[in-house]
């Protein structure tokens, strides 16, 4: 039966030029994968190059043999096939060995993932993220309560070459072969990949990360923007889609690239790897100042009274809990494994939607109605607006690892539609309530206008202050683990090094956050100088570098039209929130 089987693959390898192991039999392939298991296992240990000496029985080295004389007595064309598919796997894996940053994948993965419980192949219950797509070394080690920074030093896989079954693929780094038929996948050490985010894995998975805190401020970008600013949040929103799919195009061109950095370095080199990283993680930095912005706002607006007095200083309602918040986050940050917290932050989505229910709840039963004064257009501060609206986009540093975790990863675009489709849709709505309920009064945070005696008050409010305690530990490791690679490995201080970078990292966010207090210009500051850069700009500017003469003339004026756009808008709303936070700060 197996050597039927053989002669089969040897058939389709002549006329295809390259073994198909999707022919196989569930039992052979099985059988084959336990095999390079083993010897990779025995390779390991004894180093030990002469492959006769794993083989089982006299079935599997006439197994063996077979498919040595299909893969080294092949014919010209396999032999081409074999060179090139060698090429491939050298070129991707530059993407995905040395180059800062190499956390950048695995730390993503935590901020942007809805985790589900799953069982290791050792039988031990742990909290795995959906976008989890394989098992490393230091996976299965990974328990869910760990020492606090233990030191991780990755190893490049020297391995993978090894094997003569392995299969070149897009994802070469991982060398992950499929069988479409039983929706198999198994990486280049014949391990199953642990996990394949479904439709609504991903959806859910998109809507966490583009549903955030932007929400809040909608409103005050439609005060700020008027009535017609609304169709700037419309324009964002296809233009974001649009991008999103040039950033999948760019993940297709060439293999093993799998990140936002890796498309960088694909289109412009080392330099436009790092240099696309940075951006990514002072993106990230201005979030979790905002966060400490917004939890002294909200918290000091339920506690307006709480001040504590160390001899002739005072700390008032804001100060004070600017800096609670900055200590209570603290250990959380700490933390190296961060699995229990990628459970909670995901409740991110079930978050904004309680806070647009009891900002509609607030409107229609408690009788607060829809009745503030509203100007059709404000020319002087829509380039706040601009920032604002902007940042209610800014998902795309996610979306090359959610669609690199997909199982059916042709189902992207509409992943992408169901995420853009439903979060608009929320935007619009809040906008248009919160603005027609508070009109010129409406402040960067709707939360802060809802009257404080009503209980749909309180709910979104104390809803809008848990949510940010537990995305900041996920959305500052990123950094923090990129910074962490600077430190020498194996060095003996390394541990200390670590908590004094994150400790630093927090003790920062709130020395800025207290020095420019101001969330909606903030925001439109990130949204202008930082958003449109990731969402509208480099995608365009990587897919035209990486396809170039690939890319047709309409979609290329297309690219630069979006271009033109975010940099404009960029320039604008980076020109006026700043000159506005100054004549704040000087004022």
């Amino acid at each position: 039966m197996r050597k039927t089987e053989i002669k089969r693959v040897h058939r389709r390898k002549k006329k295809h030029g390259s073994t198909d192991f999707t022919i196989l039999s569930p039992q052979l392939k099985e059988r084959i994968a336990t095999r390079r298991n083993l010897n990779f296992d025995k390779k390991m240990k004894n180093s030990v190059s002469d492959r006769s000496f794993y083989i089982e029985s006299s079935d599997d080295e006439d197994l063996e043999k077979e498919l040595d004389n299909g893969e080294d007595n092949g014919n010209e064309s396999d032999s081409s096939g074999l060179s090139m598919n060698n090429q491939n796997h050298k070129q991707s894996s530059s993407y995905n060995t040395a180059a800062w940053p190499r956390s950048y994948r695995k730390s993503i993965d935590m901020l942007g993932s809805v985790p589900s419980p799953s069982l290791t192949r050792f039988g031990s219950s742990f909290l795995s993220s959906s976008l989890t797509r394989r098992f490393t070394p230091e996976a299965f080690s990974t328990s869910i309560i760990k020492p606090l920074l233990s030191t991780v030093v990755d190893q490049p896989q020297k391995h993978a070459s090894h094997s003569h079954l392995s299969l070149p693929s897009r994802r070469s780094s991982l060398s992950v072969r499929r069988d479409e038929k039983d929706n198999l996948a198994i990486d280049s050490h014949g391990l199953p990949i642990s996990s394949h985010s479904s439709f609504g894995q991903a959806v859910a998975n998109g809507m966490n990360a583009l549903c955030g805190v932007g929400l809040l401020s909608t409103p005050y970008a439609m005060k700020e923007g008027g009535w017609l600013g609304i169709s700037i949040l419309l324009i964002f929103a296809v233009l974001s889609f649009y991008t999103g799919i040039l950033l999948r195009a760019c993940l297709d061109s060439k293999p093993g690239i799998e990140t936002y950095p890796d498309i960088g370095q694909a289109a412009f080199g080392a330099l436009g790897r790092v240099l696309i990283s940075i951006v990514l993680y002072v993106e990230l930095y201005a979030s979790c100042i905002e966060y400490v912005i917004l939890e002294s706002d909200n918290l000091s607006t339920l506690f307006p009274s709480a001040h504590i007095t160390f001899g002739g200083f005072k700390l008032n309602a804001h100060l004070l809990f600017a800096i609670a918040t900055a200590l209570a986050v603290l250990p959380t940050v700490w933390l190296r494994d961060l699995s229990i917290l990628s459970y909670i932050s995901a409740g991110g989505v079930i978050a904004s939607i309680v806070v647009v229910v009891c900002l509609f709840w607030v409107g229609v039963v408690d009788n607060v109605g829809f009745h503030g004064t509203v100007t059709p257009l404000n020319l002087s501060t829509l380039p706040v607006a601009l920032g604002l609206y902007g940042f209610c986009y800014s998902g795309h540093a996610v979306f090359p690892n959610i669609y690199s975790s997909m199982g059916k990863q042709s189902q992207f675009p509409a992943v992408l539609l169901t995420c853009f489709g439903i979060c608009t849709l929320m935007y619009a709505c809040v906008a248009i309530m919160g603005y027609l309920m508070f009109g010129e009064s409406t402040l960067s945070q709707y939360t802060l206008n809802l009257p404080g005696d009503l209980v749909a008050s309180k709910i979104a409010v104390w809803t809008t202050v848990i949510n940010p305690f537990t995305k900041y530990a996920l959305t500052i490791s990123p950094v923090a683990m990129s910074l962490e690679e600077f430190i020498p490995p194996n060095h003996p201080k390394s541990h200390i090094y670590s908590i004094l970078i994150r400790t630093a990292l927090v003790i920062s966010t709130l020395l800025v956050g207290l020095s420019i207090p101001f969330f909606g210009l903030v925001m439109s500051l990130i949204g202008s100088l930082l958003t449109m850069l990731v969402t509208l700009i480099l995608p365009c500017a990587c897919y035209l570098r990486i396809l170039k003469e690939k890319v047709p003339f309409l979609q290329r004026a297309l690219c630069f039209i979006v271009i033109a756009i975010g940099a404009v808008a960029s320039a604008f709303g980076s020109y006026s929130s700043l000159r506005k936070i100054i004549e704040k700060l000087n004022g």
